[in-house]
């Protein structure tokens, strides 16, 4: 995509944007420090730190007196004057969390979703999910900016529609965004779960965050991708069907029509009680992604996968140093998510945040 002349306000959003980046990052910050990290002008700073302040977005925290020259002036982001909610929705559950602008969790809640739900039924259990969820916590004056949804794929990010859930009848083509805000009467962000997933650990990383996954285990697989400082979507925003890729042509028919995918190698496997083998089927298909991506960090989670977390960490690091047969200079640091089982709704939450707060998108001309 190209873009031909300046857009005034683009430029202001993502100076603004890169100004939150700072304040998220450091805690506190002056003009200089915030310079110094983007490559704004001083002027441009200036101008920025203002309208921020404005909204109530950064406050002043005091000045640092310097042994010579101005005293200058202390500022650090107020995390409460902006809230939003994430969902995650998975085949069997529905978690809520509450998230403010710093990307802190302050509260989180996970229900039952009937089996092979329906929209409706997904759209009132986030209605009385957010209602009861915004009644025990007061937000202190701070705004709701609106709700993230982090849900089964395949789905179409751009136009807000899940495309064909897998293993979910009832969800073809389901304009779930549109639908959403009209229910729940809030701007709704809507993207495939472990999308949201390893947009939260980018923002918790910030700057040391590199080319990553996260790989999570949760009734199904699949596998979020953060390239080039940002989110991967892929040509049709359905990147991440990384549980649909073969690992056995022999092996058995999968819930998307193929056989041997290693999503359903690993539930047979993790049925059987093998946790072993099912820890080593996805350590498979993580080296297969090493070998194609070159990643810098990969990151586990998932509820299926935290019931065995060290199984499934020892097998994809000891698989990533075996497999892969990497000299010193080539290395992929594996953990588990610091958000448990959170990491899903926090993210599609500061997706919300990260649209209205971060680096504006560009819009095709």
């Amino acid at each position: 995509m190209t873009r031909i002349t300046a857009d005034v306000t683009f430029l202001r959003g993502y100076n603004q944007a890169l100004v939150m980046a700072v304040g998220r990052t450091v805690g506190t910050f002056e003009r200089s420090t915030v310079v110094q990290a983007t490559g704004l002008t001083p002027q441009a700073v200036s101008k920025v730190i203002a309208r921020l302040t404005v909204d109530g977005l950064i406050r002043p925290t005091g000045v640092r007196r310097p042994g010579v020259g101005k005293p200058a002036v202390v500022y650090e982001l107020v995390p409460h004057s902006r809230y939003a909610i994430g969902a995650h929705v998975a085949r069997r559950t529905l978690r809520l969390v509450l998230v403010d602008l710093a990307g802190t969790v302050h509260h989180s809640a996970v229900s039952p979703l009937p089996r092979d739900f329906t929209p409706p039924q997904l759209l009132d259990a986030l209605a009385s999910g957010i209602k009861a969820m915004t009644g025990v916590n007061d937000l202190g004056g701070g705004q709701l900016t609106g709700v993230g949804i982090g849900m089964i794929g395949p789905l179409d990010h751009a136009h807000g529609l899940v495309r064909g859930a897998h293993g979910l009848r009832h969800w073809h083509d389901v304009p779930l965004r549109e639908i959403a805000e009209k229910h729940l009467g809030l701007p709704v962000h809507l993207d495939k779960d472990v999308t949201a997933g390893i947009t939260a650990e980018a923002w918790r990383h910030g700057a040391t965050f590199g080319d990553a996954a996260l790989i999570m285990i949760e009734s199904g697989i699949g596998g979020g991708f953060w390239l080039g400082g940002t989110a991967h979507r892929g040509a049709h925003t359905n990147a991440g069907e990384f549980g649909h890729t073969v690992v056995d042509l022999n092996g058995p028919r999968c819930v998307c029509g193929r056989h041997g995918c290693l999503e359903i190698v690993h539930n047979h496997a993790a049925e059987a009680g093998d946790v072993a083998r099912a820890a080593r089927v996805v350590a498979v298909g993580v080296v297969n992604l090493l070998q194609t991506l070159d990643l810098a960090h990969v990151v586990l989670a998932g509820a299926d996968l935290l019931r065995h977390p060290e199984a499934y960490l020892a097998a994809v690091a000891e698989a990533v140093q075996a497999d892969v047969r990497r000299t010193a200079w080539l290395t992929t640091k594996v953990t588990l998510s610091s958000l448990g089982a959170d990491v899903i709704a926090a993210g599609a939450a500061m997706q919300v945040l990260d649209q209205h707060y971060g680096i504006p998108e560009l819009a095709p001309i």
